[in-house]
């Protein structure tokens, strides 16, 4: 049984520094590298892209809102074009600078407010299915399990990656319980390693309210700029091969 385990990175911008990349890239399979939209900026990203092939890290976009100020994790109206656009910007940027390093990407994972939002509206999630075609069509896309994300990359030919969090409360949906809501992230790192492990080799997690929701569970994220997140993806990570559960990205295997 295996997993990749996956991480948001390259999230400082100019003077401000962001997350704890250099404590997470040993622990993690595949980083998700922002791309100058809602973080990073293109000196971020040619170092994030440099630390992961250190430690043999796959590499994946993480295309956002053009929204620094709030993170990307503010909701904006934009069209379909505009997200096709955005993200074929921000992927084709990306993937310049992993070729001027000597790496190639891996895989494509939407950021944030763009993420969520594409999860539930199929013409978002057909925008950023297109434009990430449109860069490479041998890319990975991350969406959650059942979601108009991974209908979207299935349509357009795309190998599709089922992702989930170990540290976020989940919706009998299916959905993650939004950030704005008490209790939307876990912080015991014993509770979240325990639904990590759940999550792969049951295939569920129970919801905020107790329900039992079946999940398939390609990739799990560690999001890097969470408090104590290197140590948190250690804990996961120790837990999963204590199970049984090889951690590796998808590059290192044939299947999805």
């Amino acid at each position: 049984m295996r997993i990749d385990l996956n991480s948001d990175l390259g999230e400082s911008y100019g003077a401000w520094p962001m997350g704890q990349d250099e404590t997470l890239m040993p622990v993690i399979s595949s980083a998700n590298v922002a791309c100058g939209f809602h973080a990073g900026d293109p000196g971020v990203m040619r170092r994030t892209v440099e630390l992961a092939g250190r430690h043999g890290v796959a590499i994946g976009a993480h295309p956002g809102f053009q929204d620094l100020v709030g993170f990307g994790r503010r909701e904006m109206r934009c069209s379909p074009r505009e997200v096709e656009d955005l993200v074929v910007y921000q992927v084709g940027a990306l993937a310049a600078i992993a070729a001027a390093q000597g790496a190639k990407l891996q895989h494509v994972k939407a950021h944030g407010a763009l993420y969520n939002m594409a999860c539930v509206d199929p013409e978002l999630a057909g925008a950023i299915a297109r434009a990430t075609a449109a860069v490479d069509r041998s890319l990975i896309l991350f969406g959650l399990p059942g979601s108009a994300l991974l209908e979207a990359g299935r349509r357009e030919g795309l190998r599709v990656a089922a992702e989930v969090f170990a540290d976020r409360a989940y919706l009998a949906s299916g959905a993650l319980v939004p950030r704005s809501r008490p209790g939307s992230v876990i912080h015991d790192h014993d509770h979240v390693a325990e639904r990590a492990v759940r999550m792969v080799r049951d295939r569920v997690v129970v919801a905020i309210d107790g329900a039992v929701v079946p999940l398939e569970a390609d990739t799990i994220c560690v999001h890097g700029d969470t408090p104590g997140a290197a140590t948190l993806a250690k804990v996961i990570r120790s837990s999963l091969e204590a199970s049984s559960v090889t951690v590796g990205s998808f590059s290192t295997r044939t299947e999805l």
